[in-house]
Order: structure tokens, then C-alpha cells, then sequence
């Protein structure tokens, strides 16, 4: 990743603590969980706690410089630990949103502002899945962290190489769905002719009304470009299967 922003990067970390400071509202509003002092950072989205437990901030993705940008908000601090009721992962590791004491945003909300961070593939919330997507869209829009980097750019859903190389990975991919159809229990959105090759996103037919609710109608995404998230499996070619609403991004 570009490394030239970081002069930037402290300026904003700095201004992003100081009292006073103007912040956007977090959109986000958990439950409290208790609060835990920081021990050391092990990644970009995970940090071990004091008290033993290891945290892995809900909601976001690995992207950016790596653990870099989550040290220089947490050492030496305590956090206020908040969560839409994920508790534990399958790992055991303690899934929240974290804030620091008198902070108006959360560790996710600074992490995707200053571009150091991807919205993940569920939030369980549409307001704060709808935060947490436009602080990202303007990190990109304004070239902060990773952004700066053209190659950090989502995905052309015509960039069979691209994809390829992405199999196995979290990515953003945009492109014009082509066709809708359903076979079986599952929907499909093919963005080209053969499957066998081409990108291809899935939804399963009972979370349809899901995704309807939350203004994003499947059945209605024929010739609209979309922006999709989520881990990049190989069927064929290259597919993500969408879960939930936040996965989809409508961009015309």
C-alpha cells in the first residue's frame, strides 16, 4: 500500500481524539458490553484485551496498512466495547464495536474514514450499515489511505484475472448485471453470458424479502451497475454469494 499519506494519516488520528473535535455522528448505536483496557494490537481488526479475551472488531475488513492505523488509535487505552448481540465468533474471539472513552465514533467508523478499513459482508443494523458505507465511499472518493493506492480500486466484474487472483479473498467488485434468473432456491445475477467464466453473485430465494425491504429488489437488477462485497468463491467462475443488503451497492 502507498505509505506517502502517513503525515496525513497522523494529523487525522490526532484531530479525530482531541476533545472538541468535529466528527460526523456514529450511526451505529449497540448495546454496552462492558469495557476492557487494550493489552497489544495482533492485526488490523484484532486486539487483545487486558482481562485475556481477544477482540475482533465487528463490522469491517482487513485493508490498509495492517495493524499500523488500530495502534496508533488503541495503545495504552481502555475501551468501551458495544455489540449488536454477536458475542463470540467461532474462534471464541469477542465480536464488538469498540469506542474510546468520550469518543463520538467508534474505532470501525475512524478506521473507514481515514480509508484503512473495508465494510464488511453483515453489520445487523441498516442505519449503521448505511454509516459505515458512505464513510467508506468517501474515503475512496477522496483518496485517503488505501485509496490512494489505484490498485486498491474494486474490482471490474469484466476482470477475469483480477477476480481470479481474488479467489478466497474479501474484494469489491462493480459491474452491470446482465441478466436475473432463478434456479432452484437460488437467484442468480449473471454479469455474463457463461457461468462457467463470467462473474455471477447469488442470493437464496427465502432472503429475497430481505434484501426487498431493505430497498434493494433482485428481481429488478437487470442492466443496473451494482457494487457487491464479500468473499470471492470459484464455481465455475468466479462467484460471491450476498447474504445480506449491505452487500449491495446500487451505483446508477
Amino acid at each position: 500500500m502507498n505509505r506517502r499519506y502517513v503525515p496525513a494519516f497522523i494529523v487525522a488520528v490526532l484531530g479525530w481524539m482531541a476533545p472538541g473535535a468535529a466528527t460526523a455522528g456514529d450511526p451505529c448505536a449497540p448495546a454496552a458490553a462492558g469495557s476492557a483496557g487494550v493489552a497489544s494490537v495482533r492485526d488490523a481488526r484484532t486486539v487483545m484485551l487486558a482481562d485475556g479475551r481477544e477482540l475482533r472488531l465487528a463490522g469491517i475488513e482487513v485493508a490498509g496498512r495492517g495493524p499500523e492505523a488500530l495502534r496508533a488509535l488503541v495503545d495504552g487505552q481502555t475501551l468501551d466495547l458495544r455489540w449488536f448481540g454477536q458475542g463470540s465468533d467461532r474462534y471464541g474471539r469477542l465480536v464488538a464495536f469498540a469506542y474510546l472513552p468520550d469518543a463520538r465514533q467508534s474505532l470501525q467508523l475512524a478506521l473507514l474514514e481515514q480509508g484503512e478499513a473495508l465494510v464488511s459482508a453483515r453489520i445487523g443494523d441498516k442505519a449503521c450499515a448505511d454509516g459505515l458505507l458512505a464513510a467508506e465511499r468517501g474515503a475512496r472518493a477522496a483518496k485517503r489511505g488505501m485509496w490512494a493506492d489505484p490498485n486498491s480500486a474494486p474490482l471490474s466484474s469484466e476482470n477475469l484475472a483480477g477476480l481470479g487472483a481474488a479467489t478466497g479473498h474479501f474484494a469489491l467488485v462493480e459491474g452491470k448485471v446482465l441478466s436475473v434468473r432463478e434456479s432452484g432456491a437460488v437467484i442468480y445475477m449473471n454479469f455474463g453470458r457463461r457461468w462457467t467464466r463470467d462473474f455471477t453473485v447469488t442470493v437464496l430465494k427465502r432472503q429475497q424479502r430481505l434484501f426487498t425491504d431493505a430497498g434493494v429488489d433482485i428481481k429488478k437488477l437487470d442492466g443496473r451497475r451494482i457494487r457487491v462485497r464479500g468473499w470471492i468463491e470459484r464455481r465455475g467462475g468466479p462467484i460471491v454469494e450476498a447474504a445480506a443488503p449491505e452487500q449491495i451497492e446500487l451505483i446508477d
